[in-house]
């Protein structure tokens, strides 16, 4: 005999592994201003939630507020998940806790580095930042690198210049 908490449990665990599915499909959505690394490596999808049939909320904390890309990530992840069979999507900005670079995931940084952006400082988002002369070159590993500019391509990004190799780079600023 099949009883009520039976069916619960049954339901419950379904919905569960939905869940973990779909975080795993939006969380492979590439950042739209970093394609290296996807939301769930750079740390920015929070949370997602089945909330009735075919209805599903996910949260997004972005890297700053006034992010210019979140609009480009919840769209993303709305065509994901419509495509995957969710006919509902709700994206939701969340601001508290904010992100910090320590969201990155070590995945992620990796990433960034063989990709050329020299990734934030591990332990940057667990108060005040640190003042550090150099930031290592993901081209040939020196920390002999100039700032060239406090802003790059990204408002998360500065500039810099490796003073052994001469080649420019991106360097995610810790936060």
């Amino acid at each position: 005999m099949v009883t009520t908490s039976d069916t619960e449990a049954r339901d419950t665990a379904a919905t569960t592994a939905l869940e973990e599915e779909l975080r795993k499909l939006a969380g492979s959505v590439p950042d739209p201003e970093l394609p290296v690394v996807t939301l769930e490596e750079l740390g920015v999808l929070r949370g997602l939630q089945v909330v009735g049939p075919g209805r599903v909320e996910v949260e997004l904390t972005p890297t700053y507020t006034g992010c210019p890309a979140v609009e480009s990530m919840s769209a993303d992840i709305e065509r994901v998940l419509h495509e995957y069979g969710i006919p509902e999507v709700a994206v939701r900005t969340v601001l508290s806790p904010p992100w910090t670079t320590d969201a990155i995931s070590a995945e992620g940084r990796r990433k960034l580095e063989e990709s050329g952006i020299a990734p934030p400082r591990p332990g940057g988002g667990s108060g005040p930042v640190m003042v550090q002369l150099s930031v290592r070159c993901p081209h040939c590993g020196s920390t002999d690198t100039t700032l060239l500019s406090r802003f790059s391509s990204t408002a998360c990004k500065a500039l810099r210049r490796c003073e052994s190799c001469r080649e420019p780079f991106d360097h995610f600023k810790e936060l």
